[in-house]
């Protein structure tokens, strides 16, 4: 076990024991829709955002438990983006995380149910947290909202995902991949930066190299799960690859080639790696995870 996969684990294992307190079930019927809830966000996953909101905070002396509702808000939010994705209109996939997706596990509806609840569950969670201050709360929902949205957040990465096409002028198509990529996956991982920031009332000078450390690995990040899907083994990736080829998707790797686009990966974990340089406090753990999301094998 490498040291960030030991350190991941570590973490997860503190992580996922709070998550399992998030979920408690209604008596009556509807029970189904918060059991399949918990089915999508304890259905494995590698926390890497819960972990980098972590780790950013704990830069200005937060302490994970403090963080813990902020970051498990997250988690919900990001479950539900994969449950949507996972569903016949989206992506049409049997497999996450090496289990069956939720509309498989259960079916269409109580999927789409689980988007919905997850969705808005993230938000009332946060809006809740006692243990952050009200004005800190209603920064980060403000933050949390414009990153999973439609105006340059993730649902406008889902979008371009789904509908981009070659323009044939490569500098426009560069600029289209870039923000697919950007926004796509990296939106919600630049949220969970930004985030740690504000719990942790950084300056602004410093927030400013978050997000811009953010930014570097959520394309890089994308990029990195453009190529599994090219060259992973499906055993260990845990869902069902060779999709973007089929679906005609328009990314770095369709454009340019596993080569160049494994290329450019590790130029982007370069320059997050350089933005650590300005901040104070352990940064080795994001050290650490900028190189495993160009490194992982899922």
């Amino acid at each position: 076990m490498s040291e960030i996969t030991e350190i991941l684990h570590t973490f997860n294992k503190q992580f996922n024991a709070y998550l399992e307190t998030c979920f408690p079930l209604p008596e009556g019927a509807e029970k189904r829709v918060v059991e399949a809830m918990h089915y999508a966000v304890m259905n494995g996953g590698k926390r890497l955002r819960p972990f980098l909101l972590c780790e950013c905070a704990s830069l200005f002396n937060v302490p994970y438990d403090v963080s813990f509702p902020a970051a498990a808000s997250l988690e919900m939010l990001h479950s539900y983006s994969l449950v949507h994705d996972d569903l016949p209109a989206m992506d049409n996939d049997d497999l996450r995380r090496g289990k069956p997706t939720c509309h498989k596990q259960f079916d269409e509806a109580t999927a789409i149910l689980v988007g919905d609840g997850l969705l808005t569950y993230a938000f009332d969670f946060l809006a809740k947290a006692q243990n952050i201050r009200p004005e800190i709360r209603l920064a980060l929902l403000q933050l949390l909202s414009d990153a999973a949205g439609a105006f340059g957040g993730m649902v406008a990465g889902q979008t371009l995902d789904l509908y981009a096409t070659p323009s044939g002028n490569s500098v426009d198509d560069e600029k289209i991949i870039a923000r697919l990529e950007e926004m796509k996956t990296g939106r919600l991982l630049r949220y969970a930066c930004e985030a740690g920031a504000v719990l942790g009332q950084a300056p602004l000078d410093l927030r400013y190299h978050l997000v811009a450390y953010s930014r570097k690995i959520g394309q890089a990040f994308q990029i990195a799960d453009d190529i599994l899907d090219r060259k992973g083994n499906q055993e260990i990736v845990g869902k069902t690859l060779h999709k973007d080829e089929s679906q005609h998707k328009f990314t770095y790797v369709a454009y340019y080639g596993v080569e160049s686009a494994q290329m450019l990966a590790h130029k982007l974990v370069q320059e997050a790696e350089a933005e650590l340089d300005f901040l104070a406090g352990k940064t080795e753990n994001l050290h650490l995870i900028a190189q495993y999301i160009i490194k992982r094998n899922r």
